[in-house]
């Protein structure tokens, strides 16, 4: 498999599970955000293909033309790595709690590009 063209952390960026907790507290009770988030961060780091982490959550990826997209996009030609995504595995669909801008641009390089995550 040829390398990556997007350079990504080690880990999840620590502001990104705060980003987390305030999206999926639109769509859950605090509570179950709150144990959500907490999931997430007990998991293990895996990685998933764009294509199939856009399909298990039934959303269509951004255009290259979307701002936040763009934005990553200027960080990944600066040389910067991109912070892993976080997934929400609410049965029985799942859902980007935080990086959908980053799955986005990953699908728009390359729809089988591996996306480094944490699911919980």
């Amino acid at each position: 498999m040829s390398k990556s063209p997007i350079a990504w952390l080690k880990d999840v960026a620590e502001h990104d599970y705060d980003a987390a907790y305030n999206y999926l507290s639109l769509k859950l009770d605090e509570k179950s955000a709150a144990e959500s988030v907490g999931r997430m961060k007990k998991a293990k780091l895996i990685s998933r293909r764009a294509n199939d982490i856009l399909r298990a959550t039934g959303l269509t990826p951004l255009p290259l033309t979307d701002p936040g997209v763009q934005r990553d996009l200027l960080k990944v030609l600066n040389g910067d790595k991109l912070s892993p995504v976080l997934v929400c595995d609410q049965k029985p669909v799942a859902d980007i709690a935080d990086g959908y801008h980053r799955v986005s641009l990953a699908y728009n390089i390359d729809p089988f590009m591996l996306v480094p995550l944490r699911m919980g």
